[in-house]
């Protein structure tokens, strides 16, 4: 049993996951960034924590090193701020998160205007202007300085934010804005009418960056962020996209330590362990279920010989040696597959999640009790479809009746 909050635990089970990735080699770095982030969003409830990964948003672009990769207190978007006259660097930002547009509705229905005379048009477009600078004064007014919109956001609104000194992003994704409210501490207002100080987010620094040949926004230094941001960097894509797959692999075998906090060693010392017990238990047994046990402890056996043939190690050599030390009761003794012998596993640093091994035995365990089922069923109908083919005319005729 391990402290789910043990900085030093929970990296030794990211680094272990990360180990046998193409980005093994900046398996370390990469563990801390996940482990930091896994931390900081964790909350606890009823003493136990609760871990959500989805609010561990991973973003990644080509260029750099994978030292280059950083966790961010806040939110990347991987949008421009909309208008060029709008500032790029907003400190103390207090941001307000919108999911309406900032523009004329349409009406639903089919309208025409007549209009009779040229001033009666300066009178209409004059009228569009002054709703939307009603809408960006209304946005000012709560002391907002950044507007994140999931909608889209009219030309001359774009233009009364800009002279209000208001940065603006338009069409961010719904799966952000859930995790900037949840980073920044503000609301997702659906009606400009609803907007107050108080559904205001916070972050100490919004500003744009040139990422290679894209802006993207960063929302950084928030205050408890309940949602961060992992900004993974590569030399070239493949190695981008490897990174995120690792990341996200480390992401969920941290979570299930906070969420159940067991763990076990690796390199098959617990197959090992589990399969030497079994073939003690088999010995008290009589009949079938002493074979049915030996068959099951072989099975799990077959998790270290693996191992040791990926290795390159005798198979047979590695399997007697395991045994007999197991038999000692050297408990954590497994295959050290870089160095090819067999060895005490906390020696090399090797953990994994207790809840991974019992779900991979459960698994396999009903996956093979549910073919020999299928099997059994298959026989049995085939039994009955004997008998009653023999009882028609030949090539499936009906007999010639009397």
């Amino acid at each position: 049993k391990v402290d789910p909050k043990d900085r030093e635990w929970l990296n030794k089970i990211a680094k272990t996951s990360m180990a046998t990735k193409l980005v093994s080699s900046e398996g370390k770095y990469l563990a801390t960034l996940v482990v930091d982030a896994l931390l900081l969003v964790a909350e606890e409830q009823n003493g136990k924590l609760k871990v959500d990964i989805d609010d561990v948003k991973v973003e990644k672009k080509p260029g750099g090193s994978i030292t280059d990769s950083k966790l961010i207190q806040g939110i990347v978007l991987d949008k421009e701020v909309v208008h060029s006259g709008m500032p790029k660097r907003v400190t103390n930002a207090k941001i307000a998160l919108l999911n309406c547009p900032l523009e004329i509705e349409k009406t639903e229905f089919d309208a025409k205007i007549n209009i009779n005379n040229p001033e009666q048009i300066k009178m209409f477009l004059d009228e569009e202007n002054r709703m939307l600078r009603e809408m960006v004064e209304k946005i000012a007014s709560t002391g907002a300085n950044v507007v994140i919109c999931q909608k889209g956001i009219d030309d001359i609104a774009q233009h009364y934010l800009a002279k209000a000194g208001i940065l603006a992003v338009r069409r961010a994704k719904e799966s952000d804005m859930t995790k900037l409210a949840k980073a920044t501490g503000g609301r997702v207002v659906t009606s400009l009418e609803e907007l107050s100080p108080n559904d205001l987010g916070y972050a100490e620094l919004v500003e744009e960056r040139r990422v290679e040949e894209d802006k993207w926004v960063f929302v950084e230094g928030c205050k408890n962020p309940k949602a961060v941001t992992i900004f993974l960097r590569g030399g070239t894509q493949r190695i981008v996209d490897e990174c995120e797959r690792s990341v996200h692999d480390a992401l969920c075998v941290v979570r299930d330590v906070m969420h159940k906090p067991y763990i076990v060693v690796g390199a098959g010392a617990p197959e090992a362990e589990v399969a030497s017990r079994l073939f003690d238990w088999a010995q008290t047994l009589s009949g079938r279920e002493q074979l049915a046990v030996q068959k099951f402890a072989e099975a799990v056996e077959s998790i270290p010989l693996a191992l040791a043939e990926n290795a390159g190690m005798d198979p047979i050599d590695t399997l007697v040696e395991l045994r007999a030390r197991h038999s000692k009761g050297e408990k954590t003794v497994g295959v050290n597959a870089v160095e090819g012998k067999i060895e005490d596993a906390t020696k090399f640093e090797v953990y994994e999640p207790l809840a991974v091994k019992e779900q991979v035995l459960a698994a396999a365990t009903e996956a093979a009790t549910m073919i020999l089922r299928i099997d059994d069923i298959i026989a049995a109908s085939r039994m009955k479809e004997t008998p009653s083919r023999g009882r028609g005319g030949e090539g499936g005729e009906m007999p010639p009746m009397e």
